[in-house]
């Protein structure tokens, strides 16, 4: 369905949109942080932090953080799952063969379709760690979405690059060479991939806004240590 080099500026356009406006005002867990840790808090973080075990409505699955990559954005992850933020948020953007994308604190009150769909964040923003030289964007990895604008072209940033939030995605296929190294990296579906590719297969409203007809919901995500 997507020629490789127009259909990826468009659909890494559709990540983009995930927080380019201000986090959307939404009721959080009353434990969840206020702003990003900081590099010495996100070292504390994930000491105790190997592994992310997400539940949803189709089944679960178990992402292997990476405190190495993007150590601010993986540790923002696991504080927002650890205070209950992405507790019944469900997956907003489906891209088959692309990407599925989840962490829209307002998908917690609406699993259907909405004026600022995907525009929703924590209530706070942060810098986009950028991956390390070499790192590609490979089946099942997990990265930050961001509103970071570049030039399609070129390639160049344009703008500020203080877009993360709680909006990530999960690679559906190997997208070496379709995707811009511009997404933090925060871990890798290391098991339940078949859940992964049951997810990237629903029916959305439509293929280029891929929101699901029957809603994917993140019922609770759980941090496990390596002990």
């Amino acid at each position: 369905m997507w020629r490789a080099a127009p259909a990826v500026a468009f659909a890494a356009g559709l990540i983009l949109v995930a927080c380019s406006a201000s986090p959307a005002p939404s009721v959080l867990p009353s434990a969840c942080p206020t702003s990003a840790p900081t590099a010495d808090q996100a070292a504390a973080i994930l000491a105790d932090a190997q592994r992310a075990v997400v539940i949803t409505n189709l089944g679960s699955f178990t992402i292997e953080l990476r405190s190495d990559a993007a150590p601010i954005a993986a540790a923002n992850f696991v504080a927002l799952a650890r205070c209950g933020f992405y507790a019944q948020i469900s997956f907003h953007r489906v891209l088959a063969g692309f990407i599925a994308q989840a962490g829209d604190p307002q998908t917690r009150t609406n699993h259907g379709e909405f004026p600022g769909v995907g525009n929703g964040g924590p209530g706070y923003h942060f810098d986009v760690e950028l991956p390390p030289p070499g790192q590609t964007y490979q089946q099942y990895m997990v990265a930050m979405a961001n509103a970071m604008q570049y030039d399609p072209v070129s390639g160049d940033i344009q703008g500020g690059t203080d877009t993360n939030g709680s909006q990530f995605f999960i690679d559906l296929a190997n997208l070496v060479g379709r995707m811009r190294p511009y997404y933090s990296i925060i871990g890798t579906v290391v098991e339940g991939t078949a859940v992964i590719d049951a997810i990237g297969s629903v029916p959305v409203n439509d293929p280029s806004h891929g929101l699901p007809l029957e809603p994917v919901i993140i019922q609770s995500v759980t941090i496990e240590s390596g002990a």
